[in-house]
């Protein structure tokens, strides 16, 4: 029996006129909706799920009689399962091009090497950030990640800038897309930033987008107070859809902490604030983001992969959604990163049992926490009860998994089935606002896919090339002040010396 809130939202969504609108139906399959009393994934059996426009309008099971418009596109979905699309609450678009490049690099080198600081600032064009960005939603779209917020840091000038937010409103997935305030050498100041933003902000496209502009700064412990409250105001003053910033703390810097934001009178705030990372964050910032109802991105490849380390995030996880930030260096799908996720804290506090010489009666998350973190939490981290969830008046962000792939045969449970067997390939249709972005495995698009790809790849070969005639930084001395640099133990597995590169 569904709940009366349920039937109450279903009675009132079959009283709006369908006659003009598009509408699609996807009919009979097992949708993963949500139950508003135990907080926790809903699976619905032989469901079928109406979409008219840009919304759910029905959800209803096989014996429940509902009224189809005549002119409803009808997907069965018969043995197939119906997720909310995911959400990605940390990204950097334009670095698609780095792809491979990165593969056994560390958080210390990128900043040098990869990141907002490095040449790329000098070279890449305005064109290789477009084709860079696009390229990357459209893998991203394949995936089944049907919302981005991303630090837009490409801001080197208003050409680069231009060109990220053209790639994100011409790719049809659903962005945060923030822009990243930051000190240059090249004579763009952040006052020339601020112009910029204020003039992009005024695009008529974004009135018919699902494209939201928000703002991305990591100047909060480094720059001057005068800088700090200008990029404040700014926030304040602009209707912004959502601010981010990287938080790692420890001997980290970025020490963008909710305590900083907070005495700055800047984290209870009308706009959601997304702090990625938080790998050391602390008891009483994790208390202020709880009073605040603000988020952080964990991001769990990111954070295995360059060393920043998990320390104290997996404390927060009732304020946290999951991101994948440089998807140049491994997978960009939100489902690794909620299954590398649940595994690692699985293992962080199997491991204090047994440093105890105990063994664990129970294991210490499940599958269907993990899969609240791809989904839901990413909605209410940005402030968005109506994506990440599939129930009838949220936005038709939807993903289908073919059941019957040779790893996902044979499921009985649709949310493990998808966090722990699925993968790319499974995800057989997605939609993002009522349309279609991959219908029957194929990416539905905007643009030319073969020429999109073709620039992407005259960008990334020159890029490439460029980055791999640069020497490797040499990383001696100290990180920061009273943080050294030092060697990590490595493994090989073949006898020898330095095999394994």
């Amino acid at each position: 029996m569904k709940n009366l809130r349920y039937r109450r939202l279903l009675s009132l969504a079959l009283l709006v006129p369908a006659a003009s609108a598009s509408s699609i139906l996807f009919e009979g399959g097992t949708v993963i909706s949500f139950d508003h009393t135990t907080q926790t994934p809903r699976v619905l059996q032989n469901t079928s799920i109406l979409v008219t426009d840009d919304r759910i309008s029905a959800i209803f099971g096989a014996d429940e009689a509902v009224t189809i418009p005549s002119n409803v596109e009808r997907v069965p979905v018969q043995g197939k399962i119906v997720s909310p699309g995911f959400v990605d609450t940390h990204r950097h678009g334009w670095q698609t091009a780095y792809k491979t490049l990165g593969s056994n690099t560390t958080l210390a080198e990128y900043f040098v090497r990869y990141g907002e600081f490095s040449q790329a600032g000098t070279v890449f064009t305005a064109d290789d950030v477009y084709y860079g960005q696009l390229a990357g939603i459209y893998e991203a779209l394949n995936a089944g990640v049907t919302s981005i917020l991303d630090h837009a840091h490409s801001t080197w000038s208003p050409e680069t800038s231009s060109a990220s937010l053209n790639a994100s409103l011409d790719s049809g997935i659903r962005m945060w897309w923030c822009y990243a305030f930051h000190d240059l050498t090249n004579g763009f100041s952040v006052q020339d930033q601020i112009a910029n933003f204020q003039e992009l902000l005024q695009d008529d496209r974004l009135l018919q987008s699902v494209v939201e502009m928000g703002i991305a700064y990591d100047g909060f412990s480094s720059a001057s107070s005068e800088e700090i409250q200008s990029v404040i105001n700014l926030a304040k003053n602009s209707n912004i859809s959502a601010f981010t910033s990287h938080f790692l703390g420890g001997p980290w810097f970025y020490a963008n902490s909710p305590s900083l934001l907070n005495s700055l009178d800047f984290l209870n705030t009308t706009f959601p604030i997304v702090l990625s990372h938080a790998s050391f964050i602390s008891a009483e910032d994790a208390m202020l983001l709880r009073q605040t109802n603000q988020y952080i991105s964990t991001t769990p490849e990111s954070e295995l992969h360059y060393g920043h380390d998990h320390q104290h995030s997996a404390f927060i996880q009732d304020q946290a959604a999951l991101g994948v930030d440089t998807h140049f260096t491994y997978s960009t799908d939100i489902i690794t990163q909620a299954r590398l996720w649940l595994q690692s804290i699985r293992l962080k506090f199997y491991q204090q049992t047994l440093n105890n010489w105990e063994i664990a009666r129970n294991s210490p998350m499940s599958a269907n926490q993990a899969f609240l973190l791809a989904t839901r939490s990413g909605g209410l981290a940005l402030r968005r009860p109506d994506i990440g969830v599939l129930e009838v008046g949220a936005k038709a962000d939807i993903v289908v998994f073919d059941g019957s792939s040779p790893n996902m045969l044979g499921w009985s449970d649709p949310v493990a089935a998808v966090i722990l067997h699925s993968n790319v390939g499974d995800v057989e249709h997605v939609l993002v606002d009522g349309e279609w972005r991959k219908r029957d495995r194929q990416l539905v698009l905007k643009q030319n896919r073969t020429e999109i790809e073709q620039r992407f790849l005259e960008s990334a070969r020159r890029i490439q090339d460029i980055w791999m005639q640069t020497p490797l930084p040499d990383l001696q001395g100290d990180f920061q002040p009273g943080v050294p640099y030092a060697t990590a133990y490595s493994v090989d597995v073949v006898r020898g010396n330095e095999t394994g590169y």
